[in-house]
C-alpha cells in the first residue's frame, strides 16, 4: 500500500518546477594566462592545466564549468527565483535544467542590491511553476520541505523538516570570491540545506513557496536559512513596474548604539544610529548630494527614531528604511552632538528634527 504522506502530494506538485542552475567561464586564451594566474610557477605549461581538467567540467560550448546552484519557476513563462550569490558573477554563462533534463540558457534579469535574491528568465511556456505564499504568518513548528540541486550533483533532492526560528539575523558568504553579507530577518528550518541547494524553494504543506534557501551553517547539524519569499514578491513587483529591483537609500555610514558602545564612547544614549565616517581618508559618512545630505544630516549626528519607532538592536536602521519604499518621506529625531573633539561632543547634545526622502541605490 502506497504512503499518501502530505509531504508527498508536495513533493510531487514543487519537484517538476525546481531547477538546476550551471555556471559556466570561458578560460582565458592561452596567451593571456599570465594576466588572469600570476602566481604560476615559472616556466609552467599552462596547456598542462587544461589537460588536467576532466572532460565532465566542460559544457557543450567549451567553458569550464565552475559551480552550480538551485532555483524554481515562479512563472510558466519562464521567470526562475534564485539567490543572489548563485548568479553574482557577471561575466559567468548561466544555464538552468529542468527536472526533466532539459537545458536553457538563461538571462540574469535583476540582483537584489539588499537581499539574496535573483531572477532569471529563460525562453520557455506551459512550464511547472509553484506559487508563491505569505511568509508573514509563518508559525515555529510548522513543517516545511527544502527541494534543491545537493552539492550540485543531486538534481531534486528532498529534505523536510519544520520552521524552527523566525526573524533571524546571519552573516553569510556572497559569492565565489569570499565576500560576506549581512543577512536579516531570515527563516530557520532544520530541514537539510547542503551547498548546491541555494536559490531553491522552501515550501509550506499547500505546496506554496515561503523561502528561499539561502545559507546553511558549517559544523552545525540541522540548521539552515532561508530569505522570506515576501522580499521576493516586492522584487518582482519592481522588476514588473521598473524593468529592475529599486532599493531605498538614505546616503550614510552609521554604527548601531547599544549599551557597550555607550560606555565606551561617553555616549549620551544607549540606542540609535550614530553617523560615522569610514576610517578610509576622503570617504564619507554623509554622501554629498545624498538623501541624508539633503535632509542635512551631519556626521556624528545619532538617529533617535524614524516616524516614531525607536532605533534598537532588534528594529535597526537598516530595517526601517527597507519597510519603506523609493520617494518616502521619513520623519527623523536626530541627537546633534558636534564632532567628538567639540563641546558638544559626550554627554548631552541638542535633539532636532528632519524630514528625508528616500533615493533609489545606484
Amino acid at each position: 500500500m502506497s504512503e499518501k504522506s502530505p509531504i508527498i502530494k508536495v513533493v510531487k506538485k514543487c519537484a517538476p518546477a525546481v531547477v538546476s542552475i550551471i555556471i559556466a567561464k570561458n578560460l582565458p586564451s592561452l596567451e593571456n594566462f599570465p594576466d588572469f594566474f600570476p602566481f604560476l610557477p615559472f616556466g609552467f605549461n599552462p596547456v598542462e592545466l587544461y589537460k588536467q581538467i576532466p572532460p565532465e567540467m566542460f559544457d557543450e560550448h567549451g567553458r569550464v564549468k565552475i559551480g552550480g546552484g538551485s532555483g524554481f519557476f515562479i512563472s510558466e513563462d519562464g521567470f526562475v527565483l534564485t539567490n543572489k550569490h548563485v548568479v553574482v558573477d557577471p561575466k559567468a554563462d548561466y544555464t538552468v535544467v529542468g527536472s526533466e533534463g532539459k537545458k536553457y540558457h538563461a538571462k540574469v534579469v535583476a540582483r537584489d542590491p539588499i537581499n539574496d535574491i535573483a531572477v532569471l528568465k529563460i525562453e520557455g511556456n506551459n512550464l511547472p511553476y509553484i506559487e508563491l505564499g505569505d511568509s508573514t504568518n509563518l508559525e515555529l513548528g510548522q513543517t516545511v520541505v527544502a527541494i534543491g540541486n545537493a552539492l550540485g550533483q543531486f538534481q531534486n533532492t528532498i529534505s523536510s523538516g519544520i520552521v524552527s526560528g523566525l526573524s533571524r539575523h546571519i552573516t553569510a558568504q556572497a559569492g565565489t570570491d569570499g565576500q560576506q553579507q549581512e543577512l536579516r530577518g531570515v527563516i530557520q528550518t532544520d530541514a537539510a540545506i547542503n551547498p548546491g541547494n541555494s536559490g531553491g524553494p522552501l515550501v509550506d504543506i499547500d505546496s506554496k513557496a515561503i523561502g528561499i534557501n539561502s545559507a546553511v551553517v558549517f559544523g552545525a547539524q540541522n540548521i539552515g536559512f532561508a530569505i522570506p519569499v515576501n522580499a521576493a514578491k516586492k522584487a518582482l513587483s519592481d522588476i514588473k513596474k521598473y524593468g529592475r529591483i529599486r532599493a531605498p537609500f538614505l546616503g550614510l555610514r552609521f554604527i548601531a548604539i547599544d549599551p557597550v558602545l555607550k560606555m565606551r564612547h561617553n555616549l549620551p544614549v544607549d540606542y540609535g544610529a550614530m553617523v560615522v565616517p569610514e576610517a578610509t581618508p576622503g570617504d564619507y559618512g554623509v554622501l554629498p548630494n545624498g538623501p541624508a545630505d539633503k535632509a542635512g544630516i551631519l556626521e556624528h549626528d545619532i538617529i533617535l527614531e524614524v516616524d516614531k519607532q525607536k532605533i534598537t538592536k532588534d528594529l535597526p536602521l537598516s530595517d526601517l528604511i527597507q519597510k519603506h519604499e523609493v520617494g518616502d518621506k521619513l520623519n527623523l529625531k536626530i541627537l546633534r552632538r558636534g564632532s567628538p573633539r567639540s563641546s558638544e561632543s559626550g554627554a548631552g547634545g541638542k535633539e532636532i528634527a528632519a524630514t528625508v526622502v528616500l533615493e533609489e541605490m545606484k
